[in-house]
């Protein structure tokens, strides 16, 4: 790779991690390409040499945060034999927790991508999510596997755990009673106390 192509990627990723702050913060209606530009010192016109539109920066901002997600699930799926069905599944709570907390707004995006994404974007969208949803097929199939867990529909119990996991940013307060280790703990027990 070339050094101006490596200045074009660093820039690239720049801005993508100033949108997503903003994102995050405001929102995907509440964000502008003018907000992203002027925190990045840069004109609005300069992020169109690198996104087409805002749809095209809001899919690589969560295709970038959701990137990410999926890596750090298969590092954990992947790691030392000896390790257990039951602590990688907590593991992969962990991390998806704490998407849900530091990436609220990509996260979101994921949940419902039919209200974010339509046409060329919607399809890479849907891939990534099946993909992200595979991985913890996998860990449930290899507890099922490995004689840990009790599962008769391990589709089922997926969509069932991801289903408590993908709303927990929107009850938790940061401030609140709890915090993210703890409620990382009690998703996690009770997870695998049901499917044990």
């Amino acid at each position: 790779m070339r050094i101006s192509e490596r200045r074009a990627k660093k820039k690239r990723e720049e801005i993508l991690k100033s949108a997503i702050a903003i994102v995050n913060k405001k929102g995907y209606e509440g964000t502008t390409m003018e907000e992203i530009a002027a925190a990045l010192l840069m004109t609005k016109g300069s992020l169109y040499y690198y996104f087409k539109n805002k749809d095209d920066l809001i899919f690589q901002c969560h295709n970038f945060v959701l990137s990410k997600a999926v890596k750090d699930l298969e590092k954990c799926l992947r790691a030392e034999n000896g390790v257990s069905a039951s602590d990688t599944l907590k593991k992969m709570i962990e991390i998806h927790i704490y998407y849900a907390f530091n990436q609220k707004e990509s996260l979101n995006l994921i949940i419902e991508p039919k209200k974010a994404y339509t046409g060329e974007y919607l399809e890479p969208v849907l891939r990534l999510r099946k993909h992200y949803a595979g991985l913890f097929d996998e860990i449930i199939e290899r507890g099922v596997t490995q004689g840990e867990f009790v599962v008769h529909e391990p589709i089922i119990t997926r969509q069932f755990i991801l289903g408590g996991l993908n709303w927990v940013q929107q009850w938790v307060r940061p401030n609140g009673r709890l915090t993210i280790d703890d409620i990382i703990d009690l998703f996690a027990y009770n997870i695998l106390k049901i499917l044990k």
